[in-house]
C-alpha cells in the first residue's frame, strides 16, 4: 500500500509539474495544432491547377472541343496556340508544364479510323509531376473520346465497358492517405519530446538526484513519469483526430477501441525512447537534437508516410522494421480509411508493444546502473 501511495504522489507531482509548464502544453497541444494544420493543407500529392500549352496545328469543331475539356477541367489551366515554337520556349522556361500538339489532321482522322494522334511533350525534371501531367492528360483525352461520339450523334458499339471502382479512398485524395500518417508523425515528435526534454531538464537543475536519494524505485520513477505523458500524449492524439475529421473531412471508419489501444502502444514506446535519450544525455539541447535524429527523421523517411517502403532498396526495408512508426502508420491509414482489419492492425500491434517493451526495459537497466 505504502508503494502505491507513493506512486500516485510521484504521478500527482509529475502532473502538477507538467500542466504548470509551457514547453508541455505546447508540445502536446500547440505543436500538433500547428504541424497538422501546415502538413495538411501544405502536404500534397495531388496536382491542381497544372498549366498546359495546346497547339492547333488546324483549328476545327473537334480542336477546340478538346481544347475546352481541358480547359474546363480543375486540374488544368489551358492555354491555346497556334504556333508549336513559342509553346516549347514556355514549356523550357518553365510557365507551362506540358505542351499538346494536335496536327492539321486531327480531326480529318479522328472520324475515319485512320488513328488521330496528339503528341504531349512533359518537363522532365520532376519525374514525379512529369508522371502525374501524363497521367492527367490521358484520363482527361479518355473522358473527351467517351463523348464526343455523342456530341457528333454518332453510337459507337463498344465491346468491352470499363468501370473502375477505388475501394477505401474513393476520391482518390492524397489528404486522405497522408494525414494519419501524418498523425503518427506528430504522435513520435510529441511523445519523444516530451519526455526527453522534461526529464533532460530535471537533470541539469538536480531535481532528480535528490529524488534518487529517496526511497523511489527505478520502477516507481518511470511510471511516474509515463502515465502524465501518456494523458497528455492520448489528448493530442484526441485533438488531431478530431482535426482530421471534422477539419479536412477525412472518413473514420474504424473503432475508436483500436485507435486508443494502438497509440497508447504506440505512445509507450516513444515516451520510453524519450526517457531512454534523456538516460543517455542530461542536457535539454543534446536530447532535443537526438529525438530529432533517432526519432522525428526515421519516422518521416522510413515509415512509409510520403515514400514507399516496397520501393526502397532491401537494406533499407529491413531497417524500417525497427521504426515504430512505420507500425502505426499502418494502422492509422488502415483504421481511418478501411476499418478495423486484424491482419493489418494485430501484427502491427504486437510489434509496437514489443518495440516499447524494448526500449523501456532498456531504459529501466540503465537507469538502474546511474542509482548503483
Amino acid at each position: 500500500m505504502t508503494r502505491w501511495r507513493r506512486i500516485a504522489g510521484l504521478v500527482r507531482k509529475e502532473s502538477l509539474q507538467a500542466l504548470r509548464d509551457p514547453a508541455s502544453v505546447l508540445i502536446a497541444i500547440v505543436l500538433p495544432f500547428v504541424l497538422l494544420l501546415l502538413f495538411g493543407y501544405g502536404v500534397t500529392l495531388d496536382a491542381r491547377r497544372i498549366p498546359l500549352a495546346i497547339v492547333i496545328e488546324q483549328p476545327t469543331s473537334e480542336t477546340y472541343a478538346l481544347a475546352g475539356a481541358f480547359a474546363a477541367s480543375d486540374y488544368f489551366v489551358a492555354e491555346v496556340g497556334f504556333e508549336q515554337r513559342p509553346a516549347l520556349a514556355r514549356l523550357a522556361e518553365g510557365r507551362v508544364q506540358g505542351v499538346l500538339y494536335l496536327r492539321e489532321d486531327f480531326a480529318r482522322r479522328l472520324w475515319t479510323g485512320a488513328g488521330a494522334e496528339a503528341q504531349l511533350l512533359v518537363a522532365g525534371t520532376d519525374a514525379n509531376s512529369a508522371r502525374l501531367v501524363g497521367g492527367y492528360v490521358q484520363g482527361a483525352w479518355e473522358h473527351w473520346l467517351s463523348l464526343a461520339p455523342q456530341a457528333k450523334g454518332i453510337r459507337l458499339a463498344t465491346p468491352v465497358r470499363l468501370e473502375p471502382r477505388v475501394w477505401f479512398n474513393a476520391s482518390v485524395r492524397s489528404q486522405d492517405f497522408l494525414i494519419p500518417g501524418l498523425i503518427a508523425i506528430n504522435m513520435t515528435l510529441i511523445g519523444t519530446l516530451l519526455t526527453a526534454l522534461v526529464v533532460a531538464r530535471e537533470w541539469e537543475r538536480g531535481t532528480l538526484e535528490a529524488l534518487f536519494a529517496s526511497p523511489v524505485g527505478v520502477s516507481e520513477f518511470l511510471l511516474a513519469k509515463l502515465v502524465p505523458y501518456l494523458v497528455l500524449g492520448l489528448a493530442a492524439m484526441a485533438l488531431s483526430t478530431a482535426i482530421r475529421v471534422w477539419l479536412f473531412g477525412v472518413p473514420f471508419r474504424g473503432s475508436f477501441l483500436v485507435l486508443s489501444g494502438t497509440t497508447f502502444l504506440f505512445l509507450l514506446g516513444a515516451l520510453g525512447l524519450g526517457l531512454l535519450i534523456s538516460t543517455i544525455a542530461r542536457n535539454q539541447f543534446v536530447a532535443g537534437q537526438i529525438a530529432i535524429l533517432a526519432a522525428f527523421l526515421p519516422a518521416y523517411m522510413l515509415s512509409g508516410f510520403l515514400f514507399d517502403i516496397a520501393s526502397m532498396p532491401p537494406a533499407v526495408q529491413a531497417i524500417t522494421h525497427v521504426v515504430p512508426a512505420r507500425y502505426f502508420v499502418a494502422i492509422l491509414q488502415t483504421v481511418f480509411l478501411a476499418g478495423d482489419v486484424a491482419a493489418v492492425i494485430v501484427p502491427s500491434a504486437l510489434a509496437l508493444a514489443l518495440i516499447a517493451a524494448i526500449l523501456l526495459g532498456l531504459t529501466g537497466w540503465l537507469t538502474r546502473k546511474r542509482l548503483d
